[in-house]
Protein backbone atom coordinates (compact mmCIF):
# COMPACT_ATOMS: atom_id res chain seq x y z
CA UNK A 1 0.00 0.00 0.00
CA UNK A 2 1.56 3.15 -0.73
CA UNK A 3 2.02 6.51 1.09
CA UNK A 4 -1.49 8.17 -0.67
CA UNK A 5 -4.48 6.18 -1.87
CA UNK A 6 -7.28 7.78 -3.09
CA UNK A 7 -10.34 5.82 -3.30
CA UNK A 8 -13.05 6.84 -6.44
CA UNK A 9 -16.36 5.88 -8.40
CA UNK A 10 -19.74 5.70 -8.86
CA UNK A 11 -22.33 6.44 -5.92
CA UNK A 12 -22.70 2.74 -4.24
CA UNK A 13 -20.00 0.93 -5.66
CA UNK A 14 -18.56 0.58 -1.94
CA UNK A 15 -15.91 3.01 -1.87
CA UNK A 16 -16.54 3.71 1.93
CA UNK A 17 -16.43 0.50 2.35
CA UNK A 18 -13.11 -0.10 0.88
CA UNK A 19 -11.42 2.61 2.75
CA UNK A 20 -12.70 1.41 6.01
CA UNK A 21 -10.94 -1.96 4.96
CA UNK A 22 -7.68 -0.53 3.98
CA UNK A 23 -7.27 1.70 6.92
CA UNK A 24 -7.80 -1.31 9.59
CA UNK A 25 -5.56 -3.33 7.32
CA UNK A 26 -2.60 -0.84 7.59
CA UNK A 27 -3.16 -0.31 11.19
CA UNK A 28 -3.04 -3.70 11.71
CA UNK A 29 0.27 -3.80 9.86
CA UNK A 30 1.53 -1.13 12.18
CA UNK A 31 1.38 2.04 10.28
CA UNK A 32 0.05 5.65 11.47
CA UNK A 33 -3.10 5.67 9.33
CA UNK A 34 -5.23 9.00 8.28
CA UNK A 35 -9.21 8.83 6.57
CA UNK A 36 -9.91 12.13 5.07
CA UNK A 37 -13.70 11.96 3.93
CA UNK A 38 -13.70 14.49 0.97
CA UNK A 39 -17.39 13.01 0.40
CA UNK A 40 -19.34 16.50 0.93
CA UNK A 41 -22.32 15.29 -1.98
CA UNK A 42 -23.99 11.92 -0.40
CA UNK A 43 -25.30 11.98 3.47
CA UNK A 44 -25.18 8.55 3.47
CA UNK A 45 -22.40 5.64 4.25
CA UNK A 46 -19.75 7.88 4.97
CA UNK A 47 -16.26 7.21 6.41
CA UNK A 48 -17.60 10.11 8.70
CA UNK A 49 -19.61 7.28 10.19
CA UNK A 50 -17.29 5.11 11.81
CA UNK A 51 -15.48 7.56 13.50
CA UNK A 52 -15.52 5.10 16.67
CA UNK A 53 -13.82 2.38 14.94
CA UNK A 54 -11.40 4.41 13.57
CA UNK A 55 -10.66 5.81 17.52
CA UNK A 56 -10.15 2.45 18.70
CA UNK A 57 -7.64 1.67 16.03
CA UNK A 58 -6.19 4.47 16.92
CA UNK A 59 -6.97 6.01 13.30
CA UNK A 60 -7.44 9.38 12.53
CA UNK A 61 -10.47 10.32 11.08
CA UNK A 62 -10.53 13.84 8.90
CA UNK A 63 -13.65 14.68 7.89
CA UNK A 64 -15.73 18.14 6.45
CA UNK A 65 -16.94 20.56 8.78
CA UNK A 66 -20.92 19.81 9.37
CA UNK A 67 -20.34 16.21 8.60
CA UNK A 68 -22.97 13.90 9.91
CA UNK A 69 -25.64 16.71 10.65
CA UNK A 70 -28.59 18.04 9.07
CA UNK A 71 -26.64 20.96 7.20
CA UNK A 72 -26.71 20.89 3.68
CA UNK A 73 -22.95 22.19 2.66
CA UNK A 74 -19.90 20.63 4.95
CA UNK A 75 -17.33 22.46 4.47
CA UNK A 76 -13.26 21.94 4.08
CA UNK A 77 -10.88 23.18 6.27
CA UNK A 78 -8.01 21.03 7.13
CA UNK A 79 -4.04 20.82 5.96
CA UNK A 80 -4.53 17.33 3.70
CA UNK A 81 -0.14 18.36 2.48
CA UNK A 82 0.32 18.08 6.21
CA UNK A 83 -1.13 14.86 6.56
CA UNK A 84 0.33 13.56 4.11
CA UNK A 85 3.65 14.78 5.90
CA UNK A 86 2.69 13.35 8.94
CA UNK A 87 1.26 9.45 8.44
CA UNK A 88 2.49 6.25 7.24
CA UNK A 89 -0.84 6.60 5.09
CA UNK A 90 -3.37 8.44 4.08
CA UNK A 91 -6.14 7.35 2.88
CA UNK A 92 -8.95 9.77 0.59
CA UNK A 93 -12.33 8.35 0.25
CA UNK A 94 -13.61 10.89 -2.36
CA UNK A 95 -17.26 11.64 -2.68
CA UNK A 96 -19.24 9.63 -5.63
CA UNK A 97 -19.18 10.37 -9.66
CA UNK A 98 -17.61 13.71 -10.83
CA UNK A 99 -19.98 16.36 -8.61
CA UNK A 100 -17.53 14.45 -5.34
CA UNK A 101 -14.78 14.53 -7.19
CA UNK A 102 -14.75 18.46 -7.51
CA UNK A 103 -13.21 18.47 -3.88
CA UNK A 104 -10.19 16.12 -4.92
CA UNK A 105 -9.50 18.62 -7.33
CA UNK A 106 -8.71 21.06 -5.02
CA UNK A 107 -5.34 19.55 -3.45
CA UNK A 108 -4.67 17.86 -6.89
CA UNK A 109 -1.43 19.85 -7.63
CA UNK A 110 -0.39 19.27 -3.92
CA UNK A 111 -1.07 15.42 -4.14
CA UNK A 112 0.87 15.56 -7.41
CA UNK A 113 4.28 16.18 -5.79
CA UNK A 114 4.51 12.51 -4.37
CA UNK A 115 4.67 11.14 -7.78
CA UNK A 116 4.80 7.27 -7.70
CA UNK A 117 3.69 6.98 -3.72
CA UNK A 118 0.03 7.79 -4.83
CA UNK A 119 -2.56 4.91 -6.17
CA UNK A 120 -6.16 6.41 -7.22
CA UNK A 121 -8.28 3.69 -7.08
CA UNK A 122 -10.92 3.16 -9.44
CA UNK A 123 -13.79 1.08 -7.78
CA UNK A 124 -16.01 -0.85 -10.19
CA UNK A 125 -19.41 -2.55 -9.45
CA UNK A 126 -20.67 -4.21 -12.34
CA UNK A 127 -24.43 -5.05 -10.55
CA UNK A 128 -24.66 -0.96 -9.68
CA UNK A 129 -27.27 1.06 -11.62
CA UNK A 130 -25.80 3.15 -14.72
CA UNK A 131 -22.07 1.69 -14.43
CA UNK A 132 -23.42 -2.22 -15.60
CA UNK A 133 -21.36 -2.10 -18.81
CA UNK A 134 -17.91 -1.39 -19.73
CA UNK A 135 -19.23 2.27 -21.44
CA UNK A 136 -21.08 3.69 -18.69
CA UNK A 137 -18.01 2.34 -16.58
CA UNK A 138 -15.45 4.38 -18.47
CA UNK A 139 -17.01 7.38 -19.27
CA UNK A 140 -17.80 7.73 -15.51
CA UNK A 141 -14.10 7.23 -14.90
CA UNK A 142 -13.05 9.89 -17.39
CA UNK A 143 -15.73 12.22 -16.27
CA UNK A 144 -14.31 11.75 -12.43
CA UNK A 145 -10.31 12.61 -14.02
CA UNK A 146 -11.74 15.75 -15.53
CA UNK A 147 -13.28 16.48 -12.55
CA UNK A 148 -10.33 16.17 -10.22
CA UNK A 149 -7.64 16.85 -12.53
CA UNK A 150 -5.97 13.68 -11.65
CA UNK A 151 -5.03 10.14 -13.16
CA UNK A 152 -6.19 6.86 -11.92
CA UNK A 153 -3.66 4.91 -11.38
CA UNK A 154 -5.52 1.36 -11.01
CA UNK A 155 -9.05 -0.91 -10.71
CA UNK A 156 -9.97 -1.90 -8.08
CA UNK A 157 -12.96 -4.57 -9.01
CA UNK A 158 -15.28 -4.41 -6.14
CA UNK A 159 -18.78 -5.77 -7.97
CA UNK A 160 -20.72 -7.04 -4.86
CA UNK A 161 -24.70 -7.41 -3.65
CA UNK A 162 -23.80 -6.62 -0.26
CA UNK A 163 -24.67 -9.51 2.37
CA UNK A 164 -25.95 -11.23 -0.62
CA UNK A 165 -22.26 -11.34 -2.55
CA UNK A 166 -21.80 -14.86 -3.42
CA UNK A 167 -18.59 -16.33 -4.83
CA UNK A 168 -20.08 -16.60 -8.23
CA UNK A 169 -21.35 -12.77 -8.44
CA UNK A 170 -17.80 -11.87 -8.07
CA UNK A 171 -16.35 -14.62 -10.62
CA UNK A 172 -18.64 -13.87 -13.29
CA UNK A 173 -17.81 -10.05 -12.93
CA UNK A 174 -13.95 -10.82 -13.45
CA UNK A 175 -14.72 -10.89 -17.40
CA UNK A 176 -16.51 -7.42 -17.15
CA UNK A 177 -13.43 -5.75 -15.27
CA UNK A 178 -11.04 -7.41 -17.58
CA UNK A 179 -12.55 -5.25 -20.60
CA UNK A 180 -12.29 -1.74 -18.76
CA UNK A 181 -8.72 -2.58 -18.06
CA UNK A 182 -8.02 -3.38 -21.36
CA UNK A 183 -9.89 -0.49 -22.94
CA UNK A 184 -8.53 2.36 -20.17
CA UNK A 185 -4.83 0.67 -20.15
CA UNK A 186 -4.96 0.29 -16.33
CA UNK A 187 -4.33 -2.62 -14.45
CA UNK A 188 -6.69 -4.43 -11.95
CA UNK A 189 -4.79 -3.57 -8.09
CA UNK A 190 -6.98 -6.56 -6.82
CA UNK A 191 -10.77 -8.22 -6.65
CA UNK A 192 -12.70 -7.97 -3.38
CA UNK A 193 -14.36 -10.60 -2.11
CA UNK A 194 -16.46 -11.67 1.07
CA UNK A 195 -13.68 -13.08 3.79
CA UNK A 196 -15.64 -16.01 3.74
CA UNK A 197 -15.29 -16.48 0.05
CA UNK A 198 -11.96 -14.80 -0.28
CA UNK A 199 -10.32 -18.14 0.20
CA UNK A 200 -12.17 -20.37 -1.99
CA UNK A 201 -11.57 -18.67 -5.50
CA UNK A 202 -8.58 -18.90 -7.61
CA UNK A 203 -8.78 -15.32 -8.91
CA UNK A 204 -5.29 -13.68 -8.42
CA UNK A 205 -4.83 -10.94 -5.98
CA UNK A 206 -8.19 -11.86 -4.11
CA UNK A 207 -8.52 -9.35 -1.34
CA UNK A 208 -10.57 -10.22 1.10
CA UNK A 209 -12.84 -7.25 2.83
CA UNK A 210 -15.43 -7.12 5.59
CA UNK A 211 -18.61 -5.57 5.34
CA UNK A 212 -18.73 -2.40 7.66
CA UNK A 213 -21.26 -0.50 5.53
CA UNK A 214 -24.55 -1.71 5.72
CA UNK A 215 -27.89 -0.32 5.02
CA UNK A 216 -29.57 1.59 7.08
CA UNK A 217 -32.50 -1.20 7.97
CA UNK A 218 -29.58 -3.70 8.92
CA UNK A 219 -27.85 -1.45 11.28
Amino acid sequence: MKKITIITGHYGSGKTNLAVNLAIRAHRQGKSVAVVDLDIVNPYFRTADFRNLFEDNSIKLIAPDFANTNLDIPSIQFDLEQLAKSEDCLIIDVGGDDAGAVALGRYAEALSTYGDDVDMFYVINQRRYLTATPDETISLMYEIENASRMKHTAIVNNTNLGNETTLEIVENSEEFASEISVRTGLPIAFTTFPEECAELTDIPDAYPIKIYVKPLWEI
